[in-house]
């Protein structure tokens, strides 16, 4: 075989060796780690867990022999187990390649972490191992990255129940809103309607969650400020431009591996669920319980 087929099949850290730079630098690493993990885009990947392997390869900017016996001074193996710890917790994920991705995002977010290899690969699937293999180098720019991260805004949650979407003074309740510094993200009621029943939990949970959805796309009809967006990237976007976002519950709920708990017919706690992982400055609800009073032309200091 040529050379570059071998380094193709090779261990990661065979490969960091061949390819590395005329001053080659030092590497750490984490081999055969192995995990239970749910992934996966068919559904009959849901709900249940794969054996997934871990193999990862570190290459660092300090050199071993000159660094002190110091270990809050080197790129520690905790730092490789604790980001495979974060990205498996963050949420649940349908792609390897995701996950592979973030695993190399969150070790270069270490001020040592120069180029890293990650090998991730499902053991359960048959004879063999399917897998996926990347190589990130850190970005010269990553210190301003995380400056930018560190400053993710606080919205004001903001539920409205079924009677307030359709309120006819809705748009002038907005324009009260947006008066605040705070992005806001709108939670929807459920429709007033009945809902299909299915014999199964799971498919219960995912018409509850799309009787809501069906919500957000009435609401986002009423007022073109209002957009709908389902995922955290797309909130993280809405919110650092100043747009006013009605959340579509389904993918945050069904991917997050902490979520708001099996029943989601609830829409305030999802609301509530929501303004807990955006650190929302505060919640507000309208029509629901513990309504605030807020008329368009009375409302209040929400700053």
């Amino acid at each position: 075989m040529t050379d570059e087929i071998t380094q193709a099949f090779s261990h990661p850290s065979e490969r960091a060796k061949a390819t590395a730079a005329d001053t080659p630098r030092d590497r750490i690493s984490m081999t055969d780690h192995i995990r239970e993990v749910e992934i996966g885009a068919f559904q009959a990947e849901r709900g249940v867990t794969q054996k997934i392997q871990f193999d990862v390869v570190v290459e660092v900017e300090t050199r071993a022999e000159s660094a002190t016996d110091d270990v809050d001074r080197i790129l520690s193996y905790d730092t490789i187990s604790e980001v495979i710890d974060a990205a498996l917790a963050a949420e649940r994920v349908n792609l390897l390649e995701t996950l592979a991705a973030r695993i190399a995002d969150g070790i270069l977010e270490h001020p040592l972490a120069a180029r890293v290899f990650v090998r991730i690969g499902k053991l359960d699937r048959g004879p063999y191992t399917l897998g996926v293999e990347i190589l990130r180098e850190a970005p010269q720019e990553r210190r301003r990255v995380r400056l930018l991260a560190d400053a993710a805004p606080h919205p004001i949650v903001v539920y409205l129940s079924d009677a307030a979407i359709h309120r006819p003074d809705l748009s002038h309740l907005l324009d009260a809103l947006a008066r605040t510094d705070a992005p806001l993200i709108l939670c929807v009621d459920k429709p007033n309607l009945p809902s299909p029943l299915a014999d199964h939990a799971m498919p219960q949970r995912r018409i509850a969650l799309l009787a809501i959805e069906q919500s957000a796309w009435v609401l986002a009809a009423r007022d073109p400020r209002c957009v709908v967006v389902e995922s955290r990237t797309e909130l993280d976007w809405a919110m650092r431009q100043g747009k006013i976002s009605v959340w579509a519950p389904s993918k945050l709920v069904l991917d997050a591996v902490e979520g708001p708990g099996t029943d989601v017919t609830d829409p305030v706690a999802l609301s509530r669920w929501l303004a807990e992982a955006f650190e929302a400055q505060r919640v507000i609800s309208i029509g629901g319980p513990g309504a605030e009073a807020l008329a368009a032309d009375a409302m209040p200091d929400l700053t």
